[in-house]
């Protein structure tokens, strides 16, 4: 078994979700090894072209990942992966983490044409900020550190102005098959401390665990300020998850020209992170 390939156990969890496959006049590459080749780009870092020969021509592990990526393959592998979790029990409702990491891009993400999709942002997701040229990842995870969702944005973008567009990125099924979307809490940095922010998840149903800066401490009056210190010492589990994704060295610096196309890494990054948590044996 070399570095970052699916094991047998993974790939049975897997290989019932991708697509069936069209009949051809030639047989096709297999799946599997098409997948491990992504996950080597992943993990590595290293361009397409470097991927090593046992993985197939990098030509063709390049084009079925623009594939899956188009046809939404990968996003809907990461979606019932997470629900299968969900399912066992295994992503905590009561508390939900936010944060924002800033990653930055690299010569080779600039310099991508106007021509874009209906769902490639003008701006690439890329901006300017103190930190550099880059891209902002806005993550949501339960209290264990598990990845719910993940939205982009400029580098210079602050969190909060992503904050309802992230929550409305997950989907959770619960019972009868009805949409899951919300926890009963959720916490996040001084950053997302905003009048509209605690209204909206107040409107929810959703207690904020947020701490007060310390201007609205002192334009306070009357009732002492609710804060669940308790609650907010779990914050910590979404920064360990920033720290895992970034140990994926196509997370950690941005080599992709398109937005979609660097989400649509993050997806296999969230596909690898919910097998290395592991499933049950029955389905």
């Amino acid at each position: 078994m070399k570095r970052f390939e699916l094991e047998d156990q993974d790939w049975k969890v897997i290989c019932e979700l991708l697509p069936a496959r069209k009949r051809t006049g030639r047989p096709g590459r297999d799946e599997r090894q098409l997948l491990d080749g992504m996950f080597w780009v992943l993990r590595s870092g290293a361009r397409w072209r470097d991927m090593p020969e046992r993985y197939g021509p990098w030509q063709t592990v390049y084009h079925r990942f623009n594939q899956w990526r188009r046809d939404g393959t990968l996003r809907r592998i990461a979606a019932r992966l997470r629900n299968r979790m969900h399912g066992e029990g295994r992503i905590d409702r009561e508390l939900w983490l936010v944060d924002g990491t800033s990653i930055r891009a690299s010569r080779a993400a600039a310099g991508a044409g106007k021509k874009r999709g209906p769902e490639e942002p003008l701006d690439h997701a890329l901006g300017r900020s103190r930190g550099g040229f880059g891209t902002k990842v806005h993550l949501l995870t339960d209290s264990r550190g598990v990845p719910l969702a993940a939205v982009l944005s400029p580098g210079q973008r602050h969190e909060s102005q992503c904050f309802e567009m992230l929550m409305d990125q997950i989907c959770l099924q619960g019972r009868r098959g009805r949409p899951l979307i919300r926890p009963k809490r959720l916490a996040g940095d001084k950053g997302y401390s905003y009048p509209a922010i605690r209204r909206w998840l107040i409107g929810r149903g959703i207690e904020p665990v947020i701490p007060y800066r310390s201007d609205q401490m002192a334009q306070h009056r009357g009732a002492p300020l609710r804060f669940d210190r308790a609650a907010y010492r779990k914050r910590n589990a979404v920064e360990r998850c920033v720290g895992w994704l970034k140990e994926c060295r196509r997370f950690a610096m941005r080599y992709e020209k398109l937005a979609e196309n660097f989400l649509a890494m993050i997806d296999l990054a969230f596909i690898q992170r919910y097998l290395a948590l592991g499933f049950s044996d029955t389905a």
